[in-house]
């Protein structure tokens, strides 16, 4: 039986702050996201796009509470926080 790690909150909030978001100790995946999204917003964050698509790769090992703040706030954004989908069939 093969045994997988889990990301967890810990996990995702580490990822994060090797991308170079500065994030609360005690912040949850929910507030990681966010802040994520905040900075990637305001001054770009390379690497942001890979990882949640690296991630969401790994849904099977993935949290709950990591997988639905990445599906809320960081799902479909490039490394500036803007949405892929920007412009596509809007009006």
């Amino acid at each position: 039986m093969m045994i997988a790690e889990l990301i967890d909150g810990r996990d995702f909030r580490d990822r994060l702050l090797a991308l170079g978001v500065r994030l609360p100790e005690d912040a949850c995946p929910e507030t990681c996201a966010r802040m994520a999204r905040l900075k990637a917003r305001e001054v770009g964050l390379p690497g942001l796009a890979a990882l949640v698509r690296e991630l969401m790769d790994k849904q099977e090992v993935l949290l709950p509470s990591v997988h639905q703040a990445i599906q809320a706030h960081l799902l479909g954004l490039d490394d500036n926080g803007e949405s892929r989908a920007a412009g596509k069939g809007s009006a």
